[in-house]
């Protein structure tokens, strides 16, 4: 079992888009493996993705509503309903805000073998492919936010032992 330390707020790489991934071969199943037992080697955590462990890859893992896998190169359809419940982060730790995300989250990609997936879900399992899918395009979710839940945040980052000069 290797779980890879997570890299926290401040960090390039979580800033920054990742490569779609173009070689289905043992390293990737490595990289799965890897982001699959950083996810469940701590309890409580719903997904990880690959920027996390300082991999620039559109890979990331989950495991939200009885549904556990691994998604690369996703994109998402999303539904028009809201919900709006507190998010955290495993990159911005011991934080949670209300966040706007849809209430319905299909993701298309591939698996680790190349072949096409989809998952389709609502809920907190929306909200995790949501999540994880914006560490791929170098987006956190205290991004989403607004109006004072974005100044409460944001104020508690810089704040916090992770905070940076630029935050």
């Amino acid at each position: 079992m290797t779980m890879r330390p997570i890299r926290i707020i401040g960090d390039p790489v979580l800033r920054t888009p990742c490569e779609p991934v173009t070689s289905f071969d043992a390293e990737l199943r490595g990289l799965v493996t890897d982001l699959m037992d950083t996810l469940l080697g701590a309890p409580g955590r719903a997904g990880v993705a690959a920027p996390q462990i300082g991999i620039s890859a559109q890979v990331f893992v989950y495991d939200a509503d009885g549904h556990r896998g691994h998604l690369i190169n996703p994109t998402l359809e999303l539904s028009t309903e809201q919900q709006d419940d507190d998010e955290g982060c495993l990159s911005i730790p011991g934080l949670y805000f209300p966040t706007p995300r849809a209430m319905h989250a299909t993701a298309h990609g591939l698996d680790q073998h190349g072949e096409p997936l989809t998952i389709t879900g609502s809920g907190f399992l929306a909200r995790a492919l949501q999540h994880e899918t914006d560490h791929l395009l170098g987006r956190l979710y205290v991004d989403t936010l607004r109006g004072d839940t974005r100044r409460r945040a944001l104020r508690e980052i810089r704040a916090g032992r992770f905070a940076t000069p630029d935050r």
